[in-house]
């Protein structure tokens, strides 16, 4: 079906402000290094063609990529087909000289496959014309786990050290590197790793931007089954603790996930590995589509600076088209930058404030309150009334005023009354704009 031009226009519309809200991600993702893992599913059920198209994009705009790939199906079906079966322990396989012969073959495979999945050149793709080197190889030194509840695990094994400077000089060579789950001893002896471990030991090694788990779920839920966007370690901790409400594999990679913030991995993301472009969806939107863990909250608030203006400007400018704030150039706002606060959320300044005492007369006027629209329904207006008025306090004031001709009624619903013109501070008086005709409000502090 044919677009009407309408219909052509809105949708290049969106795709310009799409590509505006992304720049950002795109200038902060150069030379960055991120740790993606996938389990051997996305190979077995045919996924990883379009995963390649975005790994192919994300390197393409400089970013540093390890891949790092599971092999649980294969070894399955291998097993199977030599009618061998595995015991397992606290979910880990007790890897015995059979069942390590078909770790070997299915990861020897494996890696071959996606090697050249990550080769293709497909025309009208993304990857048309692409030239994708990949690294793999011995980077994991490993010890065996040992006796657990009674049981000896033999080759299945634990990371012992990653050789960060041979992936870094891969990533600096501009190459993808690719892990498998096994690890090497001193001695020669190969063992089976978790893909977790092995993912987790890597990220903190090269000290990665970003470990993201590729998951079966599309994030991790709460017990109401709610998606929880952002999550800080203390939150998921509480979480983890109701594991009964997770997905398998959240249990899974959950403790992995904490332990690699713990060790300064600035973000760990869990993305569906079942929506096409989620990589890219969870990446390159601000409220992303997945579950993201930061070691802190990513939101705060504080007083203005300098390098704020730009932020604050974008902030305001489509509110000073409206009418709805009255219009504050750079040189103006350079000036008064010390009398505003800003709410920040991961660097992007969501909601702004001013405050300008009036000391002799007790009272502060609360301008330029601004949120962005996407944040205007989850308390982010609230929050920057309650600092204002938390300062004001400290401050000795006792009334907080407002002049507004458009947005009455949310002050009034936060305890604001109408007043008149003859209730500003004197000063504030004379300088009032009748053509605009404000009205005034004032709350008691």
């Amino acid at each position: 079906m044919l677009m009407t031009t309408n219909e052509s226009l809105v949708s290049a519309v969106q795709f310009v402000q799409w590509f505006r809200s992304a720049a950002p991600y795109i200038r902060g993702f150069r030379g960055k290094t991120f740790v993606i893992v996938f389990g051997g599913e996305v190979i077995e059920d045919g996924s990883f063609v379009d995963l390649t198209h975005d790994l192919n994009l994300l390197a393409s705009l400089g970013v540093r990529l390890v891949l790092v790939h599971g092999t649980r199906p294969q070894i399955e079906k291998m097993l199977a087909s030599k009618q061998l079966e595995t015991r397992y322990v606290n979910g880990i396989r007790v890897t015995d000289d059979s069942a390590l012969q078909c770790v070997k073959e299915a990861t020897g495979r494996l890696r071959v496959e996606i090697e050249a999945l990550l080769s293709m050149g497909l025309a009208n793709s993304p990857m048309a014309n692409s030239k994708i080197r990949v690294a793999s190889g011995n980077y994991v030194t490993a010890r065996p786990i040992g006796v657990v509840e009674g049981v000896d695990l033999l080759y299945s094994g634990e990371v012992r050290k990653v050789d960060s400077e041979a992936i870094r000089v891969h990533l600096d060579n501009g190459e993808i590197v690719l892990l498998s789950p096994l690890g090497y001893s001193p001695t020669g002896e190969i063992f089976n790793l978790l893909v977790e471990d092995a993912a987790t030991a890597a990220a903190v090694a090269i000290h990665a931007d970003k470990l993201i788990f590729l998951t079966d779920v599309p994030g991790i839920t709460d017990a109401k089954m709610q998606l929880q966007r952002e999550l800080t370690v203390s939150q998921a901790e509480a979480l983890l603790s109701q594991e009964s409400e997770l997905s398998t594999d959240i249990k899974l990679y959950l403790p992995f996930a904490l332990k690699a913030c713990r060790a300064h991995v600035a973000r760990v993301h869990f993305v569906s590995r079942k929506l096409d472009g989620a990589l890219l969806m969870e990446l390159f939107s601000h409220d992303g589509i997945g579950t993201m863990i930061t070691r802190d909250a990513l939101e705060c608030l504080r007083q203005a600076t300098i390098d704020d203006i730009g932020g604050i400007l974008n902030l305001i400018a489509p509110l000073e088209v409206e009418g709805v704030l009255v219009k504050r150039n750079r040189e103006a706002l350079e000036m008064e930058i010390d009398h505003f606060y800003v709410l920040v959320h991961d660097g992007v300044i969501i909601g702004c404030a001013a405050l300008y005492p009036f000391l002799d007369a007790k009272s502060v006027e609360l301008a330029c309150l601004a949120v962005d629209p996407e944040r205007r329904n989850v308390g982010a207006g609230e929050r920057l009334l309650r600092h204002v008025e938390n300062l004001s306090r400290k401050l000795g004031l006792q009334t907080l005023f407002v002049l507004t001709t458009r947005t009455e009624h949310w002050f009034v619903e936060r305890g604001f009354s109408e007043t008149g013109v003859d209730a500003l501070p004197v000063h504030k008086q004379q300088l009032y704009n009748y053509q605009r005709r404000s009205k005034v409000f004032t709350k008691s502090l």
